[in-house]
């Protein structure tokens, strides 16, 4: 295979939440209580629309006092200070990158999560933000766009990250590369990795 360029999940793959405080999901919760019915899309619509936690609110309707969304702050902000990278994230993109690859992020989250990575990571060639593109994986839009912004044709590219639909078998209907990270346990494809560095063997490049 043919491969100019890595496209990584972020969450779960790259980076891993230290003190999980689930702000948004509180949130859903307070307009519940509020008589707002939680809808099936919930989280694709937040994770599509480049909003924060009063931005949300507001999109769904529901008018929450100032003080209750200052909480909520108070609790996002906490769960982005303890975001931190894998142990295997960094020298597995630099050794990536020393080998000539382009490389890109493709996640699902909602916007306040993107700059802490930006922050921990180095800088990417591409981005495709599910906030910013609107549309979440495992559409296929999100793909096409990775690949655009990457300026390669699907087949050219690698999607890896932990989730089997979303990162592996979604992308390699587009005609991706689609690996699967199982850190935690066995995975049901072949195209499967128990650690991020063990990328660096199926691509044949030195580690650094």
């Amino acid at each position: 295979m043919h491969i100019q360029a890595v496209v990584f999940d972020v969450f779960g793959t790259l980076v891993q939440i230290g003190q999980k405080r689930h702000p948004y999901g509180q949130l859903l919760e307070k307009m519940s209580h509020l008589g707002r019915k939680p809808q099936p899309k919930d989280a694709a619509r937040i994770m599509s629309n480049n909003v924060g936690l009063a931005g949300t609110a507001a999109m769904f309707g529901v008018d929450l006092p100032p003080a209750e969304i200052a909480a909520l702050e108070i609790e996002l902000f906490a769960e982005l200070a303890s975001i931190e990278l894998f142990p295997d994230t960094l020298p597995t993109l630099h050794s990536l990158r020393h080998a000539g690859f382009k490389l890109a992020l493709c996640s699902n989250l909602a916007a306040p999560y993107a700059v802490p990575v930006k922050l921990l990571l180095p800088p990417l060639d591409a981005y495709a933000w599910s906030f910013e593109v609107g549309s979440v994986k495992p559409n296929p839009v999100i793909y096409q766009e990775v690949c655009r912004r990457l300026n390669c044709l699907p087949q050219e590219v690698m999607m890896i990250g932990d989730n089997l639909e979303s990162d592996c078998l979604a992308p390699r209907q587009l005609g991706m590369h689609g690996y699967h990270l199982a850190r935690h346990g066995n995975s049901p494809v072949v195209e499967s990795l128990p650690t991020l560095d063990k990328l660096l063997e199926i691509l044949g490049c030195t580690r650094r």
